[in-house]
This record gives structure tokens, sequence and C-alpha cells, in this order.
């Protein structure tokens, strides 16, 4: 089953503790799962940013808007218990929702608002944790700037295309520390090689380039991938690098799977972007958002 979504895990959390004992986020999350009857699947599913289980991250929002409306406490470092107005809120037996916590002062507090005046944003029952949300948005922002990017890389020539590739592997790190580490070959005598990277002082290892700029709705297929095998035959090279603003065919990716005795790595345009953006190449950092969450380690040492 999916997650449920972090308002829902209000009543839950309530109900794992509703002993009044003290209980660690251990605790909790392992009662909360088993009423919920989560799979060890449902718990390890991630984030979309990859950093943090979605199931720990809706458990722990749950756990801070249920500390905000005052129905839980932490009276020592790391551990929670419910509190007299929680257990009247269970006892009631109304939903324990978004709503229900906007009844409290300290809730709206939380949020900034004003008790005659609570904002339409705060009473939406979104599926998501604000951190999710932040995930999303950002996301949603790469891909747009990938678009972006792509659209830019498609105004390129050819050449200048090539000249974008092995900078951008230059800027991934290879080559790092040699002089002259990236070249591209004169494109008439190229022999199915566009570009060279050395990857030792000595130059015992070089990646050998291959640049398609071809329309992003094309593909690169088998045949395209065993020419460039037959190119780095003719160099005694043992590694190639077969880069696209296209896609590759199921045959292509297979056949470059399988080599033997010589590795071939494919990258199509989603992965081109992807790369771009991560390694700072055509696009420049406009913000900085720092997302922090409180330590556990350092609070649960002695201080």
């Amino acid at each position: 089953m999916a997650v449920p979504k972090f308002f829902e895990f209000f009543e839950c959390f309530l109900y794992a503790i509703q002993d009044g004992e003290l209980h660690t986020a251990k605790e909790v999350k392992e009662k909360v799962a088993a009423v919920m009857q989560l799979s060890e699947a449902d718990r390890e599913e991630m984030l979309p940013s990859g950093k943090q289980r979605t199931f720990d991250n809706r458990v722990a929002w749950a756990r801070t808007y249920l500390d905000k409306a005052g129905l839980i406490e932490t009276p020592l470092r790391g551990k929670y218990c419910i509190t007299e107005k929680g257990k009247k809120a269970l006892e009631s037996g109304e939903k324990i929702d978004l709503k229900y916590l906007e009844r409290s002062e300290g809730f709206r507090a939380f949020y900034g608002a004003a008790s005659e005046n609570i904002t339409e944003s705060i009473v939406t029952e979104s599926e998501e944790s604000p951190m999710e949300v932040l995930d999303m948005a950002f996301q949603q922002v790469n891909a747009t700037l990938a678009s972006q990017l792509m659209d830019e890389v498609m105004k390129l020539t050819p050449a200048e295309f090539e000249k974008l590739v092995v900078k951008l592997l230059l800027q991934m790190g290879y080559g790092n520390g040699i002089d002259n580490a990236g070249m591209v070959t004169q494109q008439s005598n190229d022999g199915g090689i566009d570009g060279i990277i050395k990857e030792d002082q000595l130059g015992f290892s070089h990646i050998y380039i291959q640049a398609k700029q071809w329309a992003l709705n094309q593909t690169v297929g088998k045949p395209e991938i065993q020419k460039f095998v037959g190119a780095l035959q003719g160099q005694q090279a043992q590694k190639g690098l077969f880069i696209t603003t296209a896609k590759f065919s199921n045959g292509a990716l297979q056949f470059a799977e399988k080599l033997l005795g010589t590795k071939v790595v494919l990258v199509d345009g989603s992965a081109l972007t992807k790369l771009m953006l991560k390694h700072n190449v055509g696009v420049s950092v406009e913000h900085i958002y720092e997302v922090k969450r409180i330590d556990s380690d350092f609070f649960a040492e002695e201080l």
C-alpha cells in the first residue's frame, strides 16, 4: 500500500503513545507501522530527493504538528509522551486532522497566522509533507531548467556541441590536474572520434568521445554504436563515451552492456542535461537554500 498522507498519522501517533509513558521516535514508528499495516517496502519508499524515507519524513512532520498543537510533548531529549489535551482529543472521537489542530493557538502561531484569519494553505490537506512539497518544487524547477538548457544546446553548431561535451567531462573531474587534458579532434579527419580526454599524467589511458547532436525525437540505434566501437578499435582504445541529445534504442543499450574488452558508456539527452545541471555547465547558481533538521545524535549525548 502507499504510505499514508502525513496528517493521517496524527491520530495513529497519539494512539501509539496513549499510555502516557515516554516513547522514543523508533518505538513510535514501529507501533505506527504495525497499526497501519505498512510493509517493509512501504517503509523503504524514498522521497523524490532520495535523501530520506517517505515514512520517516511523514511521521516526523506529524510529530511536529502534534507538538505545536499541544497534543504531545517532549519532556526528555528524543522522547515523547501524550498530553492531557492529546488524551482528550482521542476521547472526543473527533477526526484529528489539520482543521482540528487549527483550534490550537500554538498551532496557529506556528504558522504565523492570526487566530481569526487562518490562511487557506493551513487547512488544505495535501498528501505531501512540507519537505516533500519543497522536494517536488525543486524537481519541477530543475525539470523546467533542463528543458530550457536543451533548447540552448540544440542551438549550438556541431563543433560547439563537441566542445561542450569535452568541457562537461573536464568539469566532472576527468583529466583533473593534467595540462591540455581535453581536446576536440579535427572534423575533417576525426576517424569517428570527436573528442579525447586524458585520464593520467603520462597518457596511459584516454577516454574517446563521439558526440551526436541529433533531434530529440531521434533514436541512436545499434549500428551507430557498432561503428563507434570500430572507431575505438582503430585507436586501440578501451574506453568510449557516446553522448547524444537524442535517445538510444534498446538494441543499442544492450549491445553496449555486453561488450567485452571495451567499455562504452551511453549518455542520452536527458542524462546530458542532468549532468550539466549537476556540474554547473551552462547554468549558474541563483539561490541557495539550506534545509536543516534536528541532529538527534547531538541531543542524545551528554552536553
